[in-house]
């Protein structure tokens, strides 16, 4: 446990583990922005569908996501709904979606709804240096990129 916690970190609403390697970080890299930590499944479906509405981005969800039965479902709902257009219409449409499913295959989809995952804004000074502290955290898969939009994501497969 850290000497003296951060309540930018604590508001992430972390497990352990992602708790643990944020502080790492934060103590590495001082200036570091987390912009996401745990998500429900509305703040989930938000978060995808602003990459969704953009035009160029509607296989996001097919190109970012590990295949499972909810990212295919979201997917397929969003090539169902061409008229779909914006956040807030691909959003509500996700959400219904996600809330057909059992817990199970929903805690499928992303690490950020159980608490494993985290974002970080990516213009920051030493830059290559907050990526290699990243990369070498315990248990972490570290994206810096989906489907083609410059997206810092660690999630931390060996969570406890």
């Amino acid at each position: 446990m850290p000497i003296v916690e951060d309540p930018n970190i604590e508001a992430l609403q972390l497990r352990e583990t992602a708790r643990q390697a944020a502080y790492a970080l934060k103590q590495s890299h001082p200036r570091v922005i987390f912009t996401s930590g745990r998500r429900d499944k509305a703040r989930q479906c938000h978060a995808m569908a602003e990459n969704v509405a953009q035009p160029q981005h509607r296989n996001y969800i097919r190109n970012t996501y590990a295949p499972n039965v909810a990212s295919a479902a979201c997917q397929q709902w969003v090539d169902a709904h061409p008229e779909a257009i914006t956040v807030d219409q691909i959003a509500a449409g996700l959400l219904g979606v996600l809330d057909g499913l059992s817990d199970n295959d929903v805690a499928h989809l992303s690490r950020h709804l159980s608490g494993d995952a985290f974002d970080v804004q990516p213009v920051l000074p030493d830059v290559d240096g907050i990526m290699v502290t990243i990369r070498n955290l315990p248990g972490v898969r570290f994206l810096e990129r989906e489907d083609g939009l410059e997206r810092w994501h660690a999630e931390f497969i060996n969570a406890t």
